[in-house]
């Protein structure tokens, strides 16, 4: 049985805690207001160089020391980029974990940034963008994104060349001190800990930790649309984007059990209708991202130029019938929706990385933590009516579709 504490920190930060006897691991996830969206528009990437330099030692200790200390606690540690949030990951076992919580709670407040390390960590930065040479459909999801949603939301987490190279070493401390602030930070803690313990610890280590800062607002209307890269290759990449429920509306749990629909494996729609019936394609999936404010759809489809424009027309269509009297989801599909998405809750119950994740994701998203018996509830708690008139009332909004490859398709009306 598994308890989530919740508390705020003197300093202000959200300190989330669920306790699970049952295994042996613990992990930490650390939500530091420091993502894409807060770099200067004449600085993007900086949030990129800051997921390299924070695993290259602190004030106390270099990169081999820091290292060396995680090695000997045997915990494993990592720092993720999105758009809101840097995320710092910690996992060892649960006896270790208060251990580690000075060397994490450095890598935060205390990071060495020296100037030895931030040229090599721009040049991998600028590696990881130069790479996407070779990734068309990682370019095509990119470019997709950026016409999609409003800036600052739109950007690529590898930031730019310019904005990398334009760096400074003042740039990376005077804008992380700015940004690592407790008042917008999310500390979630799950597996085999003491809830009392890790309060207390961190209660000590932060206590001299002070600053808030603002969040990142839409600046402007997205256009969206229609977009192609010419690629001379044998392959084309289509992305195709649409609006889908907040993560705070009721309907994010539909729309979820809609993407299980489209694209929960091989007996999937689009699996079936666009790879399976006509051999358009060798691959294809549908994924739903939410976000407190927005959410979207991005479908995808690798295939051949002769087959393009009419993976796209299946593409489309399939979407917009799953709207229609002919495309409602029947009722074996429904059931092999909610056992897929419920399968995966389980196996994410089973891991205390993700379930630190989702604890602190579920507090940013919807002001609140929730547990595996609650999502679970929620997705009993719908039934094929509910999810087939929420399709019939749903809206796309404006598509956005990228291609990339020898020619462009012609986009349906």
């Amino acid at each position: 049985m598994t308890t989530i504490h919740r508390s705020t920190i003197a300093t202000g930060a959200t300190l989330l805690v669920e306790s699970n006897p049952a295994v042996e691991s613990a992990a930490l996830v650390w939500l530091v207001p420091a993502g894409a969206a807060h770099d200067p528009v004449t600085r993007l990437g900086l949030s990129a160089l800051w997921a390299e330099l924070l695993l290259r030692g602190s004030k106390f200790l270099d990169s081999r020391a820091q290292a060396d200390a995680f090695d000997r606690l045997g915990a494993a540690r990592s720092a993720r980029l999105s758009s809101r949030f840097m995320t710092i990951g910690a996992t060892s076992l649960g006896a270790n974990l208060p251990d580690a919580l000075p060397l994490i709670a450095d890598m935060i407040l205390a990071p060495r940034f020296d100037e030895a390390s931030i040229d090599p960590s721009r040049e991998l930065c600028l590696q990881a963008i130069e790479a996407l040479k070779d990734d068309p459909g990682e370019r095509a999801g990119i470019a997709a994104k950026d016409r999609h949603l409003p800036p600052p939301f739109n950007r690529s987490t590898l930031g730019t060349t310019d904005g990398l190279n334009a760096v400074t070493a003042a740039d990376i401390r005077e804008r992380w001190k700015a940004l690592a602030v407790p008042r917008a930070s999310i500390i979630a803690v799950a597996g085999r800990v003491d809830a009392r313990e890790i309060t207390d610890r961190l209660e000590t280590l932060l206590a001299h930790w002070t600053g808030s800062a603002d969040e990142p607002t839409p600046a402007a209307q997205p256009p969206r649309g229609y977009g192609h890269e010419t690629d001379k290759s044998n392959q084309v990449q289509i992305v195709l984007m649409h609006d889908a429920p907040a993560e705070t509306s009721a309907g994010s749990i539909l729309e979820k059990l809609v993407v299980s629909v489209l694209s929960g494996g091989m007996s999937s729609r689009l699996f079936t209708e666009i790879r399976e019936k006509r051999a358009l394609c060798y691959s294809v999936h549908a994924r739903y991202s939410t976000d407190r404010d927005f959410g979207l759809v991005a479908a995808e489809v690798g295939t051949q130029p002769e087959r393009a424009q009419e993976s796209l027309d299946v593409l489309v269509a399939e979407l917009h019938k799953l709207s229609t009297p002919e495309g409602r989801v029947t009722p074996e599909e429904f059931r092999r929706a909610v056992v897929g998405m419920k399968s995966r809750l389980v196996f994410s119950g089973e891991s205390t990385g993700a379930r630190a994740s989702a604890l602190a994701t579920d507090m940013f998203r919807l002001g609140r933590p929730r547990s595996l018996a609650e999502v679970a509830a929620e997705i009993d708690a719908i039934t094929l009516d509910q999810l087939n008139a929420y399709l019939a009332r749903r809206s796309m909004g404006t598509l956005t579709i990228q291609t990339v490859g020898p020619d462009p398709l012609t986009p349906p009306a």
